[in-house]
């Protein structure tokens, strides 16, 4: 099997053992096309800025994108399904690894970013059903959780993203990764922060700077109030079936 044959043939056995079975399905795939913002730019107001969002979105995110296909071409590579690509790298030209972990990190992690978020009071306040009894199971309060996700966005030295995630195993766990990894690829993180991501926050300076400066902390309380809980509920639904 040549990389180009492993990178464009979805379900491969190959690809298969990286993820459970549960997590593959739990992910809708991500093509090399931007999806324009669910919401207009000044939507999230005044916790995330138009401004902000506006040079996120169409800059940054547009830019991995750009970067990701001058590195697969230079890889000799295709895909249909970013998130395969990211979760082995293992099959591509090493001199070019490190672009594809970055850009289709980035990438992926932007896409899922956007659809967790939506306008403060457009939807559940917090989670609630089958999602909040996990959470309190898992960190014996909602409070309780939003402390541990905030301090591990808080605690990222540098850029990064801190996450909730659902392991194999089907439990709750928060975590953290450097720069655009996440949670998916394996042989980067640690087997033990292996899991699906349903929850993720940008923690990068671009995502907050123009408005909190270097209070980071002030940027994630903020956060929490246009956190898209019907979305992560359904991401959780979804790689518990």
């Amino acid at each position: 099997m040549n990389r180009r044959t492993f990178l464009t043939t979805a379900g491969t056995a190959a690809a298969a053992t990286l993820l459970s079975t549960p997590t593959r399905a739990a992910l809708a795939p991500i093509g090399l096309q931007q999806a324009p913002l669910p919401y207009a730019p000044e939507a999230l107001e005044p916790h995330i800025d138009a401004m902000t969002m506006g040079i996120h979105h169409g800059k940054h995110h547009a830019t991995y994108i750009t970067k990701l296909g001058d590195a697969l071409k230079a890889s000799n590579l295709q895909t249909s399904n970013v998130i395969d690509l990211i979760s082995d790298l293992s099959q591509a030209p090493e001199d070019q690894r490190m672009a594809l972990r970055n850009n289709g990190g980035g990438h992926v992690n932007h896409t899922w970013f956007w659809k967790w978020m939506a306008p403060a009071g457009s939807g559940p306040q917090g989670p609630d059903g089958k999602l909040a009894e996990a959470i309190q199971s898992s960190f014996s309060s909602i409070e309780n959780f939003k402390k541990l996700f905030g301090e591990a966005g808080t605690k990222r030295f540098g850029s990064g993203w801190a996450w909730l995630i659902v392991k194999p195993d089907g439990k709750l766990a928060v975590t953290s990764t450097a720069n655009q990894d996440n949670p998916l690829m394996k042989g980067v993180v640690a087997d033990a922060e292996l899991g699906t991501p349903i929850l993720g926050l940008d923690v990068w300076e671009h995502a907050y700077y123009l408005k909190y400066q270097n209070k980071r902390p002030d940027y994630i309380a903020a956060w929490w109030n246009v956190v898209n809980w019907a979305e992560v509920a359904q991401g959780y639904a979804a790689a518990k079936a």
